[in-house]
């Protein structure tokens, strides 16, 4: 899987070949099978992960019923900053969707990466930047728009997601009932 995060890393051209592979070399990488719960609610995240590959959900238990709020697939950061950064007891759950291959991060050995390859904090700050921007972007529109809308946006955005987690799932992340996502995918099929 080293191959995957070179190929990744082959973007920030302000590392040299050499530190690349260092950085690589020092990097855990772990797969977790299908169904791994990586975070529960009220556990502390002393852990975050890069997603190589595979899925992972995060949800939210209100009042017995999980809500699904994020999925985060292959290049995507999977972190809880509150809990992470802060040591406070996490409100949601992290599963494995699919079998993942992630890099595991440390708080501590993460500071140590960063004394070791000072380079590594700008473009950890580069890729939090993109992704918290993203985030805030997907959050207003999610917000602004029908049920409708929101799966048009994801059929545009992440079409792979409908072929990876069940549908019930999908319909949850939409913020709508599983019936309300059918009757959605038979008006679009009609209008076709």
């Amino acid at each position: 899987m080293n191959e995957a995060l070179l190929k990744y890393m082959d973007k920030f051209d302000s590392l040299s070949k050499q530190e690349k592979q260092d950085i690589t070399d020092n990097l855990l990488v772990q797969t977790f099978k299908k169904h791994t719960i990586l975070l529960h609610e009220g556990e502390i995240a002393n852990k975050c992960y890069f997603i190589l590959q595979g899925c992972v959900r995060q949800y939210y238990l209100t009042d017995g019923e999980e809500k699904t709020t994020a999925f985060f697939t292959e290049e995507q950061a999977v972190v809880t900053f509150s809990s992470y950064s802060q040591q406070i007891p996490a409100n949601h759950y992290w599963v494995c969707e699919e079998d993942t291959t992630a890099l595991v991060g440390h708080l501590d050995k993460e500071q140590e990466m960063y004394q070791k390859f000072p380079k590594l904090t700008a473009i950890t700050r580069e890729i939090m930047e993109q992704d918290y921007g993203k985030t805030q972007e997907a959050f207003a529109t999610f917000i602004a728009s029908s049920a409708e809308e929101r799966y048009l946006l994801l059929l545009k955005n992440r079409p792979d997601l409908l072929q990876r987690v069940p549908q019930h799932q999908i319909a949850s992340y939409l913020g709508i009932k599983p019936e309300s996502l059918s009757r959605i995918r038979k008006r679009m099929s009609l209008k076709k």
